[in-house]
């Protein structure tokens, strides 16, 4: 990289971690070197999320144009909103996909942040382009292979945004509103919303051609559990790191979430010597997990860490509202 465009990067990511100083501030080498490897991390990050998403709007749009629209099948959550929208009254579903999130994207503004929601946006206004310029063949009108198919390139659609920090169906996103506002959990407010959906579906479209959706609700829940790893709605992360405080500082100011320190030793060596270490525990929504592995590596990439899936949790920071990123 030209050696200009290198200073660039390195003061300009920088000078946005200092922002309420107003005089020019003189780097170090070292502080200048960090800098470049920071940016390039979050860059590594951002392109892997961008590359995600894109996979995801392209399977989810292959999964509706493909099978389920001309059949009339409907999915889960906000997609199945949108779809039985369409169907009854035949407004084009990129438009509802954009109409029905709306609400989704505000929220998940207010809850999981700023970069979020703008990712979020992004991924379901990329949908929607792609559903109204994008032409995909009908592959098969056979209900059962549509209800499974549909429903798997839909699935695999969601696990794949999910995984690049965003979502292209909101629901999960008000789940987590709703569980922190009536104290439930957030696996029994999807079941809610989308009993309502399916009842709605059995209504206007026909009972047979609500159980064929909820058959490819089905297929795209098992999807997205396979492409996320799994559909536990927290993850426990345990960190063991020589930089344990500027780890805790990171969770609580940059996550804002609570951690745990326990004190312990590390063992190493053909001789078993051991090294006190603090050791620090927190718990996350899967949602927030690509950020904190990108902020742990800027700190320390060597860090050993491990996830656990976490069924709920009750008290502590988990069910406050983050800070904005």
């Amino acid at each position: 990289m030209n050696p200009f465009w290198k200073q660039i990067i390195i003061r300009t990511t920088l000078r946005s971690r200092d922002k309420k100083s107003s005089e020019k501030k003189r780097y170090s080498d070292f502080e200048l070197a960090k800098g470049y490897r920071d940016f390039f991390i979050t860059a590594k990050r951002e392109l892997k999320d961008f590359i995600l998403i894109t996979i995801g709007i392209f399977s989810a749009s292959f999964g509706f144009k493909g099978f389920l629209l001309t059949n009339h099948f409907i999915d889960g959550g906000a997609t199945g909103i949108s779809l039985l929208i369409s169907a009854i009254t035949n407004i084009p579903l990129h438009i509802l996909i954009i109409c029905v999130n709306i609400p989704f994207i505000v929220l998940a503004y207010n809850i999981m942040g700023k970069l979020f929601a703008i990712k979020t946006a992004i991924a379901i206004t990329g949908l929607s382009i792609v559903l109204a310029t994008v032409t995909f063949p009908n592959v098969t009108n056979d209900n059962l292979l549509v209800a499974i198919f549909g429903g798997f390139f839909l699935g695999a659609g969601i696990g794949f945004t999910i995984r690049g920090s965003a979502v292209i169906d909101g629901t999960e996103v008000l789940a987590i509103f709703l569980s922190r506002k009536f104290s439930t959990t957030i696996g029994d407010i999807i079941i809610a919303i989308n009993v309502l959906i399916f009842s709605a579906a059995a209504y206007f479209l026909g009972v047979e051609i609500a159980m064929y959706s909820m058959i490819t609700y089905l297929a795209a829940s098992k999807t997205l559990d396979f492409i996320v790893e799994g559909i536990e709605e927290y993850i426990g992360v345990t960190i063991v790191s020589s930089h344990s405080e500027e780890i805790r500082q990171m969770i609580i100011n940059t996550m804002g979430r609570g951690v745990t320190v326990y004190s312990g030793k590390r063992g190493y060596g053909k001789r078993g010597e051991t090294k006190d270490v603090e050791i620090i525990y927190t718990v996350i929504t899967r949602l927030e997990l690509g950020k904190l592995t990108t902020e742990i590596e800027k700190i320390e990439p060597s860090a050993f860490v491990v996830m656990n899936s976490v069924k709920d949790t009750k008290g502590g920071m988990i069910k406050k509202r983050p800070l904005k990123h």
